[in-house]
């Protein structure tokens, strides 16, 4: 008779062993829930200097420097988009801003493309060095010297000066005239004389 009580026993403690189990994994799930609720976030606003692209400008280039020509373009700022401003050139034409995405997290913009909140002074920063080239290049005389086009020179018509113009002089010769017979005097003479001999010659035929 002992043996079945001493069955019911065990069963009964098995029972209490199992019960106390599943209550002790409902409280540890109970203590690792997590509220359901949403869970309010804090957002902050830009404190310090900051630009702003004017609205009437479409787009803006940033370079990597205070230059478009000694700086590559590094990237573009649309109309109203701000930035942080962290300083300006010397000449105070451009601003350094907080640009992320590339080397350094900064870029420079042109100053009159943009507003600075009011109020704000940006101190002076020097330019970063220029980028220098991979490679120098070289020109090979030889190669150069293939692709120059010889100048044929032109014939111009040349100008040859004429001769000195020389005048013709004319020397009176006075004297030797008043000792020679005048030419027409002899001329008449001569005719007047066949015209004479003519009509002798005619009378005498008659």
């Amino acid at each position: 008779m002992r043996k079945p009580h001493r069955g019911i026993l065990v069963f009964f403690v098995s029972m209490l062993l199992v019960t106390l189990s599943l209550a002790a994994i409902r409280e540890g799930e109970a203590v690792a829930q997590q509220p359901t609720g949403s869970i309010p976030t804090v957002t902050g606003t830009q404190s310090g200097p900051v630009i702003t692209v004017y609205a009437n400008i479409d787009q803006v280039d940033v370079y990597a420097g205070p230059s478009t020509f000694l700086y590559p373009a590094v990237g573009v700022m649309l109309a109203g988009q701000s930035a942080p401003a962290l300083g300006r050139a010397s000449n105070e034409d451009w601003i350094q801003i907080v640009y992320p995405g590339i080397p350094g997290a900064s870029a420079w913009i042109y100053a009159p493309y943009v507003r600075i909140s009011p109020g704000a002074r940006l101190p002076l920063i020097d330019a970063p060095p220029t980028p220098t080239p991979f490679s120098t290049p070289t020109i090979d005389p030889t190669l150069a010297a293939a692709f120059i086009v010889p100048e044929t020179p032109t014939r111009l018509p040349t100008f040859t000066p004429p001769a000195a113009v020389e005048l013709p002089s004319f020397e009176e010769q006075a004297s030797t005239h008043a000792n020679r017979v005048p030419i027409g005097l002899v001329i008449f003479s001569l005719g007047f004389i066949g015209i004479l001999g003519v009509a002798i010659s005619f009378l005498r035929g008659r």
